[in-house]
């Protein structure tokens, strides 16, 4: 697919579709989990996200022949991966689960869009991702839309179980993205199927350890798609984005998910909140458009790197040489050589640098 899209509108096709694809899954996911213990279902979704990106990675070896389209994962990379697959493989999915037994389909679809809040606030304080002033009216919106969607209006107060449960999976997909930024050059369908395989392996384990029952009949094999479509899939291409766009941007755009997901609610579920479902979608809506009409533009400096990651020389910044002619895109160790530009960009694998106070 990257074949026919520029190198700026890759991300968002992929991350829009990753979005989607999971936005789905919450509302699926609550109805599994009616029949499935929370811990069970997290672990099945995430093996059946191995087995579905395991069957596609051995086709497409098959359709290419040897002809690598991505760089393998390496040993420098493993601390990155473990924590990513600890906080976002089995952390994350447990609470979600966990919270979806005490909230409707619909508060915790829209309650996810705290994920890519915290995603960026981490990207911002611990790795140096600017954040404009829209990424400011985009937190301020979707904490606002947090606190109306944890409103009972039965009660009159705040519902606190299943929203801190989706807030607390929020926290640790936040954790997730930007650990898997550092990796994000790397095959998208391995680091993937890492996390299904490792993940998957250690939810069920606990399962069987705290005596629960992991189901035999129909449900386990609808879990087991489920996963692999909108864990397994959802994820790769979620990886890819994070390569063209870096954590905050992606973690974001991404908040276009959880919509996806209160749309199939309703229309599955049959759920229907009342009039504060409007404001709560409405602030979500405004936090989600102003960061994807945001622009960043400033005087960089690229260090010296070398590095290797699929590409095209008609991309910035990868206009080399090659031993041999190649065409489209390609995998092999390259250098980037010390430069310095203005031009609108993304904190992407070539832009992950420091920002002066004033850089828009």
């Amino acid at each position: 697919m990257t074949r026919f899209l520029s190198s700026r509108t890759a991300p968002v096709v992929f991350i829009v579709l990753s979005a989607s694809l999971f936005g789905v899954g919450t509302p699926l996911a609550k109805i599994l989990v009616d029949d499935i213990d929370p811990v069970v279902l997290a672990g099945l979704l995430y093996v059946g996200a191995f087995v579905g990106l395991s069957i596609y990675a051995g086709l497409a070896r098959v359709s290419r022949g040897d002809r690598t389209r991505s760089a393998s994962l390496g040993r420098k990379d493993a601390p990155w991966l473990t924590g990513a697959t600890i906080s976002g493989g089995i952390v994350a999915p447990i609470c979600l689960m966990t919270g979806l037994t005490l909230t409707t389909g619909f508060a915790a679809s829209l309650l996810l869009n705290l994920e890519g809040l915290v995603t960026a606030l981490i990207a911002y304080a611990f790795f140096k991702e600017n954040l404009g002033w829209r990424l400011g009216i985009a937190v301020v919106c979707m904490t606002a839309a947090g606190v109306i969607l944890s409103w009972d209006p039965g009660s009159g107060a705040i519902s606190v179980g299943g929203p801190l449960l989706m807030l607390a999976a929020g926290i640790a997909w936040g954790v997730d993205n930007n650990l898997t930024r550092h990796i994000s050059c790397k095959s998208p369908v391995q680091i993937a199927q890492v996390k299904g395989a490792v993940a998957g392996t250690v939810s069920l384990s606990i399962a069987v350890l705290l005596g629960l029952n992991v189901p035999a009949d129909r449900s386990l094999i609808l879990a087991l798609v489920l996963g692999s479509i909108c864990y397994g899939a959802s994820l790769a291409l979620f990886v890819q984005a994070l390569q063209g766009m870096g954590a905050s941007r992606a973690g974001m755009f991404f908040s276009i998910g959880p919509f996806v997901g209160a749309i199939v609610s309703i229309v599955l579920l049959d759920e229907w909140l009342g009039w504060m479902m409007l404001p709560a979608a409405g602030l979500m809506l405004v936090g989600v458009v102003v960061i994807v009409y945001e622009r960043h533009s400033h005087i960089h400096g690229h260090e010296g790197i070398t590095h290797a990651h699929l590409h095209s020389n008609d991309e910035p910044s990868h206009d080399h040489g090659h031993p041999a002619p190649v065409n489209g895109q390609h995998v092999h160790e390259h250098t980037h050589h010390p430069e310095s530009h203005d031009h609108v960009h993304w904190p992407d694998i070539h832009h992950r640098h420091d920002h002066e106070k004033g850089d828009d």
